[in-house]
């Protein structure tokens, strides 16, 4: 899959309402919800999680699982693994120039310009 197909398959998800551990667009979906269906990769995503949590190790090998690590964290498509707050950890589709990721406060799936405050973790792009 490519990266526009990535961000398409995302920006197809703006407006979508929130729902913590959502997985269907009928529904709701989270940031994990959101990366998963984008990415075709809802069988990997996990459920269970707490909206705050530590366990960054745990999130970054379940990350290597179905993507490769990028060098370069502006690449078109990727994915993007933020510190947002203490103790919470955020996911988002990257385009080049916005991010479009499930908004908890806003309850909705949102793109937003970009570059966010938050720190990033690290970017991340589906395996070839």
């Amino acid at each position: 899959m490519s990266a526009d197909e990535v961000i398409a398959r995302a920006r197809a998800l703006i407006g979508t309402r929130f729902a913590l551990h959502g997985r269907d667009p009928a529904h709701g979906v989270d940031c994990v919800g959101l990366v998963a269906l984008a990415t075709l990769q809802i069988a990997i995503a996990p459920c269970g999680y707490a909206m705050r949590n530590t366990r960054v190790s745990e999130w970054e090998a379940l990350l290597a699982s179905a993507f490769q690590r990028l060098r370069d964290p502006l690449e078109a498509g990727s994915i993007h693994f933020y510190h947002a707050g203490p103790a919470q950890y955020h996911l988002g589709i990257w385009t080049g120039h916005s991010l479009i990721h499930a908004d908890a406060r806003v309850r909705r799936v949102v793109e937003t310009p970009a570059p966010p405050a938050w720190a990033l973790v690290s970017a991340w792009a589906l395996k070839p």
